[in-house]
């Protein structure tokens, strides 16, 4: 089984930075009311960011060998906190969006698919608690 390691470390107040395996730093801070500098990603904030980067990367690699050129692509992610503490998210909703010329439905359909129950791992995670839904739409260039 492999290991994944992460450093997290304190830089003043709730100011943070933390890297891992890849040595990547990023920083994570919280509002000014609560010790922070208010200059950084929320931490609960990354984990939309990580959803959208791991099911974005599945699906531009499974496009791209399938062939399928896009102009562009984007995903709007969505969440629903609990009011209460701790305030999870209770539902999240990935919009992909796909800009191009002539972008097959069907291989748009499978790739969201297949990333959704095959690849991505941080939905896999995520799922366990929180309900995940997904729409897409294809938005047709000029060029």
């Amino acid at each position: 089984m492999a290991v994944k390691k992460a450093l997290v470390k304190q830089i003043q107040g709730v100011t943070f930075m933390g890297k891992t395996d890849s040595n990547h730093w990023v920083a994570m801070d919280g509002p000014e009311e609560f010790g922070g500098s208010d200059a950084g990603t929320r931490p609960k904030e990354l984990l939309l960011l990580a959803l959208g980067g791991c099911t974005g990367s599945d699906v531009a690699v499974i496009l791209k060998k399938k062939k399928i050129a896009l102009d562009n692509f984007e995903m709007n992610i969505s969440a629903e906190v609990q009011e209460t503490h701790p305030q999870v998210y209770t539902k999240i909703h990935l919009e992909y969006v796909f800009y191009g010329k002539n972008i097959p439905v069907d291989a748009v359909e499978r790739a969201i698919e297949l990333s959704q129950k095959t690849y991505c791992s941080v939905t896999a995670m995520l799922q366990k608690a929180v309900e995940i839904t997904h729409s897409y739409r294809i938005e047709e260039t000029k060029n």
